[in-house]
């Protein structure tokens, strides 16, 4: 009897010192003595297998056709997870087999990434993503279709060399820091032939163990069903003029795309823009300077949408004081502080409408904070109360600075930007738009003689001239006024309207304007592009990209301009980058 349990114990020795060092390599290690029966064991959490020593094997797993020799493997199956066992036979007194057990991870895992992929190229939907560094990992054939681009010449390249934009305002990047999703922005990240090519797209992290590893984004295509969409809302229009006027004065809007006037290529492309813009319901920012129709677009966005039955709410953020502007905008409770009643908020108000926040850049940065935390959870809390309204409107904003500039000056957080700029409008100033000044003059002239029905004389060209080098500061609203004066001041026996016939103001600002012949190339960097006539803003742009290396942003800032204007004129005189700058 001590002679077994002396040899029994050199036995269970043998067997764990060897399938210790066996189990270092495997997922787990089962030995058995000739008789197939379970000397010893050692198996990972993975392995989903209860066995007993000194129990045969095949009371655990079926084994019947195994014969146990050396280096035979056979497949295993435990609660759906494949597993490869081999069978290793060490020759000592006697033979002791280990069965060594392996996870068909490997396989699997590339089949399944296989599978994934194929099923990522089959979907209508695009896809793309990126990584930490903001390199682009994957670009299916859909997101191809939508972009006019190919993923073999993409793929590796940092998202803003491919679509061109400034690294600070990448969505992914913005994603990748956060952790969290962006929903439902349209927009166009990439041109066709010069053609934009607009998609509504939303961006998700990929997170593992709490840390995010990847972003992507999904795209849809609906220009289909937009255009049908747009097509139904303009056939509704036209059928009954009457009835949708007395719409507007009901949802608080007077303005539709058609009072929209002028004829220059850029604002007709806006208008389109903005049109497709409007029928989705995404959050938008218009940039442009005071008095170039900001509010205008928006209620003919509005009107344009599928919404145009539902309030309009507007509020001119920098015309209320701070804790005015909180209450108005959020509500109030009764007693929410001295004089407080309850009250709902314009977010509130507007129901399932269109909330217009003008001049937002003159918000205070303690109420953007507030702002930014109610566009991101679209909740909104009255000043004194704990419980939350759910926000049903579409936001949109306007500012008339360049956001960037705002960005960097601490304005405007970026972070806010991010929400209210799911998409962006930038309607350019009078002053880059020479076609729609000899519009307005003509259209001004005519529309106040009916008004006040006066008959005045032709401009003369001195004044046409003046009118056309003045830079226009106040844009269209400061044109309307000006010729509205003109045909007051002018009496009927003129022979023409001359500078001496303008309001005292304008006169002397208008005559100092210097003309477009005195341009010199040491000047390029005082005289802004708003002071040249168009037939010499090609060589003004030209020579200023020159002498910036070609720098895009510099030669804007030399200019007076935002790079997005300076992009739109590079792009309408055909300049391109020479070879030797790239």
């Amino acid at each position: 009897m001590d002679n077994f349990i002396i040899g029994r114990s050199k036995s269970t020795l043998t067997v764990s010192s060897f399938g210790s060092i066996i189990r270092s390599f495997v997922d787990g290690v089962i030995a058995l003595n000739e008789h197939y029966e379970i000397l010893w064991h050692d198996l990972n959490e993975d392995v989903p297998l209860k066995v007993v020593e000194g129990t045969p094997i095949n009371s655990f797993i079926e084994c019947d056709n195994v014969r146990f020799i050396h280096n035979e493997t056979f497949p295993l199956s435990l609660n759906k997870k494949d597993f490869t066992v081999e069978v290793k036979v060490l020759s000592s007194d006697v033979d002791y087999i280990f069965l060594c057990i392996r996870e068909n991870e490997i396989s699997i895992t590339e089949e399944r990434l296989y599978c994934l992929e194929k099923i990522i190229d089959s979907l209508d939907e695009g896809v793309m993503m990126s990584n930490s560094e903001g390199e682009i990992t994957l670009y299916n054939e859909a997101q191809e279709k939508m972009e006019g681009l190919t993923s073999k010449d993409i793929i590796g390249k940092h998202l803003w060399s491919v679509y061109n934009y400034n690294p600070q305002y990448s969505e992914h990047k913005h994603t990748f820091k956060t952790g969290k999703p962006i929903y439902s922005r349209y927009r166009a990240h990439s041109t066709i032939n010069g053609i934009p090519k607009y998609v509504n797209y939303s961006t998700f992290p990929i997170q593992k163990d709490g840390k995010t590893i990847s972003v992507f984004s999904i795209s849809t295509n609906e220009s289909r069903l937009k255009d049908r969409l747009h097509q139904t809302i303009e056939l509704k229009r036209q059928a009954n003029v009457i009835t949708q006027e007395k719409v507007h004065s009901k949802n608080g809007t007077i303005y539709t795309f058609n009072d929209i006037k002028g004829k220059s290529l850029v604002l007709l492309d806006l208008i389109k823009e903005a049109q497709n813009v409007s029928i989705h319901n995404a959050d938008t920012l218009i940039v442009g300077e005071t008095g170039t129709g900001k509010e205008l677009f928006t209620q003919s966005m509005h009107n344009h949408s599928p919404r145009a039955d539902k309030p309009f709410v507007a509020i001119n953020c920098a015309a209320i004081p701070e804790t005015l502007l909180e209450s108005t905008l959020f509500g109030t409770v009764k007693g929410a502080f001295t004089g407080a009643t309850d009250q709902i908020g314009l977010f509130e108000y507007a129901q399932d409408g269109t909330l217009f926040l003008d001049e937002i850049n003159s918000m205070p940065i303690t109420l953007q904070s507030k702002l930014m935390r109610v566009l991101q959870e679209r909740l909104v809390r009255k000043v004194g109360s704990n419980d939350v309204a759910p926000i049903k409107c579409t936001i949109i904003s306007a500012c008339n600075e360049d956001p960037e500039k705002l960005i960097a000056e601490n304005k405007m957080r970026l972070d806010l930007f991010y929400r209210i700029a799911h998409t962006s409008l930038y309607i350019p100033p009078l002053r880059e738009r020479t076609e729609d000044v000899h519009f307005f003059i003509s259209y001004f002239l005519t529309t106040y003689q009916e008004k006040l029905s006066k008959n005045v004389p032709d401009i003369s060209n001195a004044l046409h001239e003046s009118l056309l080098r003045y830079p226009w500061p106040g844009n269209i609203r400061e044109l309307e006024h000006l010729v509205e004066n003109l045909i007051i001041r002018v009496p009927e026996t003129a022979e023409k309207m001359e500078v001496e016939h303008l309001p005292s103001y304008m006169r002397g600002k208008i005559v100092t304007v210097l003309p477009a012949n005195s341009l010199e190339q040491g000047d390029i960097i005082q005289r802004p592009l708003k002071k040249i006539f168009n037939n010499t803003e090609k060589q003004l742009i030209e020579a200023t990209l020159k002498l910036a290396n070609w720098n895009v942003s510099q030669a804007a800032k030399k200019l007076g301009i935002t790079r997005q204007s300076l992009q739109y004129h590079i792009k309408k005189h055909d300049l391109e980058k020479p070879t030797f700058y790239k």
